[in-house]
């Protein structure tokens, strides 16, 4: 084996790890919030804090990793969605989940990055730029089969499912999927 094979399968190892501990601290993100204590997350992804420290040495580091892996995640999930759902409604709904989590994770980011307003603005202007073609698809698929309104603009609905998020990470009787998912019924077409 080559020297550059071997730099290459050690890079596509490094890889897996790194989404395998980003899975990780999504999920325990979504459950606990961005506070939750990294050896949660260890214990999730199944490696030692240690590893989490080499791959991402502040909570900072960490938080804006799982912030675009997210955005990556819905931004990827969209066409497959619309591809393996039976309409195109159904695969809004199933998108505007992914996107109540990946809402709640974010809602914790402000809080981080509060010294770094430049920061904060480029990963927003990155969240839009990824999402919002992806909600417009979804929309512009459900309106094309006669299943929702026509009069919404993407980045509105996403601004009212974002809205609809405020709040949850404090409150655990709080479920803002069941109030986006209202909102999602609330677009069907009436006859």
């Amino acid at each position: 084996m080559s020297a550059n094979a071997g730099a290459r399968t050690k890079r596509a190892d490094a890889r897996r790890n790194e989404k395998t501990l980003l899975d990780a601290a999504s999920a325990v993100f979504v459950a606990s919030g961005v506070d939750a204590p990294v050896r949660d997350i260890a214990a999730k992804a199944g490696v030692g804090v240690g590893t989490i420290y080499r791959h991402f040495p502040t909570r900072a580091d960490l938080i804006i990793a799982v912030y675009r892996h997210q955005v990556e995640a819905c931004a990827e999930a969209g066409p497959k969605l619309l591809a393996e759902n039976a309409s195109p409604h159904a695969a809004l709904a199933k998108w505007i989940d992914l996107f109540v989590d990946f809402l709640v994770t974010k809602h914790g980011l402000a809080g981080v990055m509060q010294s770094d307003h430049s920061g904060f603005e480029t990963l927003h202007a990155y969240f839009l730029e990824r999402l919002v073609p992806v909600c417009a698809e979804l929309l512009a698929a459900a309106n094309a089969a006669g299943e929702i309104r026509t009069d919404l603009e993407p980045v509105h609905l996403m601004r009212g499912v974002g809205n609809l998020c405020i709040g949850a990470e404090a409150d655990a009787r709080y479920d803002a999927r069941q109030l986006a998912a209202l909102l999602i019924a609330g677009l069907r077409q009436t006859a």
